[in-house]
């Protein structure tokens, strides 16, 4: 946004909304509602963006796309759009098989849901991939407890590794799956996908405004038809209401607002410019609630840590885990 000349500033000065008045080559730039003087730089994606008279000016790069799917039901796209979705049955995440039935792909991503708590909140329990062979990873209990990993027999179309906490996944034709054994997935693709892939995690092409497109080509603007329009079998019900945990656990609205509030407090303050924090809190809080089967700790420490992957992504890089939240033991690597 360029500065713009404001009434209290001299003539051939701007208002450079934080009180002040410059010339225009040291407008500043805002992004996430912050004020970032000419000449910063911040991370977008694989791209740099410099503040230059009061616009951004950023490299053109292109950039693997990430899809996300976590906790109880959450989905932010490979175009960055987010959405709930509660459905009980095996969906399509993504796959380059779009179009007419006869169209040709090489790959497909399908993640199976299942009541995870109560409420009727939905989590992923198994994620299968195929390129030619299947390979499923699956948490057999629905909740967030220890995993099982099934293979089926080896193939050189991928490879995989353990990096940390999670298991990694990545395939010869440029699809990457990256799995924390519990609730969460990112799905990464090359950006030779982008505008040819389908499914819950959108089309790739850079504009979230057509996510919300189904299994025949026609845009929703509703996300519970959208999602109902990717399930594998039409035996599965439909969604037919948007779930609201903290609606019907109320007792439990309180402490997971006061647990999640860490999202949207000085621990992540280096992050919050450049990754909204709402949707996060708004997600963990939602978790927070609907875990009461259960690994209610585990719920919460997924949804934070989803928000600290993104910060990492930005380049904002926080340590928020201690003895007393989420902790890590050295035993866990060892």
């Amino acid at each position: 946004t360029e500065c713009v000349s404001g009434c209290v500033c001299p003539e051939g000065l701007f208002d450079d909304g934080r009180g002040g008045c410059v010339e225009k080559k040291d407008c500043p730039c805002v992004h996430n509602n912050e004020w970032y003087s000419s000449g910063e730089k911040i991370k977008v994606d694989c791209n740099t963006c410099t503040c230059q008279k009061g616009v951004w000016e950023c490299t053109d790069n292109v950039c693997y796309g990430t899809c996300m799917i976590y906790g109880s039901g959450h989905y932010n796209t490979f175009d960055g759009k987010f959405y709930d979705f509660d459905g009980s049955c095996e969906y399509v995440a993504t796959q380059d098989f779009c179009g007419d039935k006869n169209s040709s792909g090489s790959f497909s991503i399908i993640t199976e849901n299942v009541p995870c708590g109560t409420t009727g909140v939905t989590c992923s329990k198994a994620i299968k991939m195929f390129l030619g062979v299947m390979k499923t990873l699956s948490n057999r209990n629905a909740t967030p407890l220890p995993a099982i990993l099934e293979v089926t027999p080896n193939t050189k179309k991928f490879s995989e590794m353990t990096v940390g906490l999670y298991l990694v996944i990545e395939t010869s034709n440029g699809v990457m799956l990256i799995w924390d054994k519990k609730t969460t997935v990112f799905i990464k693709l090359n950006p030779d996908y982008k505008g040819k892939v389908c499914g819950l995690c959108g089309n790739f092409d850079d504009k979230a405004n057509n996510d919300f497109t189904t299994r025949s080509g026609l845009l929703e603007s509703n996300p519970l038809n959208f999602g109902n329009s990717w399930k594998q079998s039409p035996m599965c019900p439909d969604v037919t209401e948007e779930i609201k945990p903290c609606d019907l656990k109320p007792h439990r609205k309180s402490w997971a607002e006061k647990e999640c509030s860490i999202i949207q407090s000085e621990v992540f303050k280096i992050c919050h410019s450049k990754v909204n924090p709402h949707p996060f809190y708004e997600a963990c809080v939602h978790d927070a609630c609907s875990c009461d089967s259960g690994g209610d700790c585990e719920c919460f420490c997924s949804a934070v840590a989803a928000y600290a992957q993104e910060c990492i992504k930005a380049e904002a890089c926080v340590f928020w885990r201690t003895p007393d939240i989420c902790p890590i033991f050295c035993d866990y690597y060892n």
